[in-house]
């Protein structure tokens, strides 16, 4: 058996790069997706329900897209016609979102805007296991912390301009962030589209620049030296892999979910928290104006976090290499706990700022660590499934909090979401603590 090629750092970057645009989408939807909501009808105690479509799509999609991915050979290979489909899924998702008020002849545009949140989430699900596959088929041991950095990088650019778009359109080039009761501000509609755009044009680059290897190829890495033994029989054998899971990932379950736990509650509810709690609007005036500059100022933070992880992640390798994957992960996850904690201290909006950069470490962490570490646990064959399956313990987390989140804010914190996000941070210090317990095969 040989070892996978190095790769250059510019054919890990080019590999990568559509993730740049899948998260460039997903950031608008984290950062504007309550707004839009809110807009469209929702209370403060609801926001959790509607969102939750996202996860449960996730739950059904990954690991039956994770299987088909690894039994998929085309001529554009096995992970890319993935990516390509949930690119054009999700574009249009993004164009429709913020438009779903013309669909009220039909449905409610709440409904509506439900209906285009969901098919989002289940396009950016097909596309990114997939691209979190594709890393660990190319890539050695060696380069897998480097990989999934990059990735991280490239998220947290896509992040950036995604979260701050609106605030930029609105305050640069004087576009209004203010429209009628029922309908979404024109800056958000350009801001979603742009969007779009920008997912399909670097996920066509990624398909264009990368080649993935073939079935046969693969087998001849000295880290696909299990497969002769793992025969698959179809698509039920998704249950037989997930009882048969790595030890590693069954440790590292547990630190995915109250991390998942955590950054959930906090793309739901900071909107109306910090509406409410820095800026004092109340919690059901959704469409004054006041509260479109507190929505504004979310997206300029949330900025702020995945700009702070996409330099923290060029860190990450070199961190990982002194004092191992699992105390970096550890370390920055407390971090984050922190920087979730003091928002419920911020004297003003501008404190913010600093504590999204201690979320930021965390992202860049939660992106990068816990992947590095499951990556040399998993026969390569079986590489998508597990990395689907290793996405139930992300979402399953997001389904118990919009289920129970909303009626604790309702009927124990008198309706002020901010404690949510002080139960965000409590998640983060749980998810620190029970990285200790992880097996890293390859530190081994």
């Amino acid at each position: 058996m040989k070892q996978k090629p190095r790769l250059s750092f510019w054919q890990i970057w080019n590999m990568s790069f559509g993730f740049l645009g899948i998260q460039m989408g997903f950031a608008l939807q984290n950062a504007n997706a309550s707004r839009i909501l809110g807009i469209f009808g929702a209370d403060v105690h609801e926001l959790g329900w509607f969102w939750l479509v996202a996860p449960v799509t996730g739950l059904i999609v990954q690991p039956i897209v994770g299987h088909y991915s690894d039994k998929t050979w085309t001529r554009l290979g096995r992970r890319r016609p993935f990516f390509l489909t949930g690119a054009i899924l999700a574009s249009i998702g993004l164009v429709l979102l913020p438009r779903a008020d013309i669909f009220v002849a039909f449905l409610p545009a709440l409904w509506v805007g439900a209906g285009f949140l969901m098919i989002m989430d289940a396009s950016f699900n097909i596309s990114m296991e997939p691209f979190r596959a594709l890393v660990a088929d190319k890539l050695n041991s060696e380069q897998r912390t480097m990989g999934f950095s990059i990735q991280t990088v490239l998220i947290g650019i896509g992040a950036v301009v995604g979260s701050w778009l609106p605030y930029v359109l609105s305050e640069w080039f004087g576009i209004s962030n203010v429209s009628d009761p029922g309908t979404v501000p024109i800056h958000l509609i350009i801001s979603f589209l742009f969007g779009a755009i920008v997912l399909i044009g670097t996920i066509l680059l990624t398909v264009a620049t990368t080649k993935e290897y073939s079935d046969e190829e693969l087998k001849q890495f000295d880290d696909s030296a299990e497969e002769e033994e793992i025969e698959s029989k179809g698509l039920l054998d998704i249950f037989t892999d997930f009882r048969n899971m790595p030890v590693t990932m069954r440790q590292l379950a547990w630190v995915q979910f109250f991390s998942w736990f955590g950054l959930f509650g906090m793309w739901v509810y900071s909107t109306p928290a910090i509406a409410h709690h820095i800026y004092g609007v109340p919690l059901a005036d959704t469409s004054s104006p006041l509260y479109q500059k507190a929505g504004d100022w979310v997206g300029v933070i949330f900025g702020v976090y995945n700009a702070v992880s996409a330099l923290y992640a060029f860190l990450l390798p070199k961190i990982a290499s002194k004092i191992g994957r699992k105390r970096t992960h550890s370390v920055s996850l407390a971090i984050g706990a922190l920087g979730l904690l003091s928002i419920y201290v911020a004297p003003n909006q501008y404190w913010l700022i600093v504590s999204m950069v201690g979320v930021g470490v965390a992202w860049a962490s939660i992106l990068a660590m816990p992947y590095a570490i499951l990556a040399g646990s998993i026969p390569a064959k079986k590489m998508g499934v597990y990395m689907g399956i290793f996405n139930f313990f992300i979402v399953l987390p997001q389904i118990v909090n919009a289920l129970f989140t909303g009626p604790v804010v309702k009927y124990f914190y008198g309706g002020d979401p901010i404690f949510a996000l002080v139960g965000s941070g409590v998640s983060f210090i749980l998810a620190a603590v029970l990285v200790s317990r992880v097996k890293d095969v390859d530190d081994e």
